[in-house]
């Protein structure tokens, strides 16, 4: 409504008003209040012209003006009190128990306590929750939370381990800082950027670091938000949420989990929901191509899949640049301790840099809740400080599980357990490839393991060798091996390391090209957790089965070998097999300070790139 229309009414109201007031001023000078006793006497001496009775009051014209007023009101009283009342020199009339305020009050209420109910409707229906009215009345509005450039909370100092995409997003802030340093050359900012990466590597705590950088609001929604159930409303939503946005210039819109709303259109549409999906989709696309980048406008959003977005989406002029945020090395792991062990009091004996080593695989997120659970544990044991003890018993509570003491095994499954597992540390220690041992226990643990080996590597390896398969393959047997050797039978405690010694089987032959009598063709793919696989989730295969059966016999050998390799180890160490089972019957832990046999010279160590695979394997090794 603009200003012309506000005075208008404003004008009418005020008029109606004043001539209300006025014609009740009016009313009351021509009415003359009468005592009920002096009406019985106008009445009696035939003054009164006409007469209206009401069931509490009584109003008429007078014949003549009394007082220079022609019409009259009094209340009533009953007949025969009246009558009675007559008998004494008195001047009586009636009355009512309501006076002025409560009858306004009678009237006023109701009006308020409707207009009350019916202002709370409007604002929960306006809050737009998650459905009821919300969704009815706010349906077309965008969720995006809008932050301010104080409220992020968020810089790059928060953010480590990801030096690369620092660096990329650097480019960002520089833009919405100086738009014409770029536009000098001809130069504009990508429209939009992707972060892709695993999930809990900071990819949101990047994009909330760049608003906080350059200092502009900053609006975040997930992708999922967009969906309703109603058709036409994500595309709504995506109009809404880019009007706000050019409203707010320069500013960066996030959308988290992009892949809930820009995944690949079907060819089969117009079937309800995912047709919805894709008018959302399209109307994203669109806004891509509509809005200009010189305004200050920054799109960036983040997935963990990004292999299921539409081309779309990907290609160029619409996100144009995308920034792989992955797991951090060892380095980069030391420096996001560093980020949250601020306000944690530590221990001086605490060395960052081999927690980071035994960490490997750990996003930032995994490491924010290791730091949390050592000082939960410290706290616990009423520590003043937070001990390097507590931060490797908090990598095996989050790797392992909880200590579960409470389940006691009987003493013959804890013979087993205990020569299974220093099966493993053996066999670690004397194949030419592997990670060192750290710890070994058999104390139980909440994932169901009886027992586990924890190897530490000794830095970030990315690329592994066939001999290096093949000994971790050789460890992973041992346990298995062990037993056979100690009790002539074998049990069903090495179901995890046979399935993942299997995998490792499999993937030498399959996808690596490492068996010479197989070839060297990729025969399957490692795909995403759900792309390539069947409805039963299954990998699918596509080769004869000829080659199928070439593959499984080419399988069983590699295992095969391992497992005589390994038995070939633990018979040359058989005495240390049986003395180190004995120590860790008494003691349930060791370390190879404690047990020399376990420890690999200085010279010989070596790291296959995966510790936490490793350390995965043996916390799930037994039971």
């Amino acid at each position: 409504m603009d200003k012309q229309k506000q005075f208008n009414w404003s004008f009418w109201l005020t008029a109606a008003l004043i001539w209300m007031a006025v014609q009740l001023w009016l009313g009351a000078r021509s009415v003359q209040t009468l005592q009920y006793s002096e009406f019985l006497t106008y009445l009696e001496r035939g003054d009164v012209a006409e007469l209206t009775v009401t069931e509490t009051k009584v109003q008429g014209r007078f014949k003549m003006p009394v007082e220079g007023k022609d019409y009259f009101v009094a209340y009533r009283v009953d007949a025969d009190l009246a009558a009675e009342l007559e008998q004494y020199d008195t001047a009586f009339t009636g009355g009512t128990d309501q006076t002025w305020l409560t009858s306004l009050i009678s009237w006023v209420a109701p009006v308020l306590l409707f207009f009350g109910l019916w202002m709370f409707l409007i604002r929960r229906m306006s809050a737009g929750g998650q459905g009821g009215f919300g969704s009815l009345v706010n349906i077309g509005k965008s969720k995006a939370k809008v932050y301010l450039e104080t409220e992020t909370g968020v810089t790059f100092d928060n953010v480590a381990g990801v030096d690369e995409a620092k660096a990329e997003l650097q480019e960002i802030v520089s833009f919405l800082q100086d738009k014409d340093k770029y536009g000098r050359l001809g130069a504009h900012i990508p429209k939009g950027i992707l972060l892709v990466g695993p999930p809990g590597t900071g990819k949101t705590l990047l994009a909330r670091a760049v608003a906080g950088e350059a200092s502009v609001p900053f609006f975040s929604i997930s992708g999922s938000e967009f969906v309703e159930m109603f058709v036409g409303v994500g595309a709504a939503r995506v109009r809404d949420l880019f009007e706000q946005a050019r409203k707010a210039a320069p500013c960066i819109i996030f959308i988290d989990e992009l892949d809930a709303l820009g995944r690949a259109r079907s060819a089969v549409s117009g079937f309800g929901g995912s047709d919805e999906k894709e008018q959302t989709l399209n109307q994203l696309l669109s806004e891509l191509d509509g809005f200009d980048p010189r305004v200050g406008i920054v799109l960036l959003a983040a997935t963990n899949r990004p292999e299921v977005l539409d081309a779309a989406l990907l290609r160029a002029g619409r996100f144009d640049r995308q920034i792989v945020v992955d797991r951090p090395e060892r380095k980069g792991r030391a420096a996001i301790l560093k980020v949250h062990i601020k306000g944690i009091a530590l221990a001086p004996d605490v060395d960052l840099d081999q927690v980071a080593a035994i960490t490997p695989g750990f996003t930032g997120a995994d490491l924010a809740n290791l730091v949390n659970e050592a000082a939960i544990l410290a706290t616990r044991r009423d520590g003043n400080k937070v001990t390097m003890a507590d931060l490797t018993a908090a990598v095996e509570r989050i790797v392992a599980g909880v200590e579960r003491k409470s389940r006691v095994l009987g003493v013959a499954e804890r013979r087993r357990v205990a020569h299974h597992e220093m099966g493993h540390a053996l066999a670690a220690a004397n194949v030419a490839h592997a990670d060192p041992v750290h710890k070994v226990s058999i104390i139980p643990r909440s994932i169901g393991a009886l027992g586990y080996t924890m190897q530490r590597p000794t830095e970030d390896r990315f690329l592994i060798t066939f001999a290096e398969l093949k000994d971790r393959m050789t460890v992973l047997m041992a346990g298995r091996a062990a037993e056979d050797l100690i009790f002539q039978e074998v049990s069903t405690g090495a179901s995890d390391d046979l399935a993942k010694a299997t995998d490792i089987a499999r993937e030498c032959v399959t996808r690596f090209g490492m068996v010479a009598s197989v070839g060297q063709a990729v025969l399957e793919e490692k795909s995403g957790q759900y792309l390539g696989q069947n409805a039963y989730g299954m990998m699918a295969k596509d080769y004869a089965p000829e080659t199928a059966r070439e593959v499984d016999l080419a399988v069983r050998k590699l295992l095969d070998e391992a497992y005589s390799a390994a038995k070939e180890i633990l018979s040359a160490h058989l005495e240390e097999l049986k003395s180190g089972a004995a120590l860790l019957l008494e003691k349930e832990t060791i370390t190879p300070v404690e047990f020399a046999p376990i420890a690999r010279p200085a010279s010989d160590t070596a790291d296959d790139g995966q510790g936490l695979a490793a350390i995965e394997d043996g916390a799930k090794d037994t039971g």
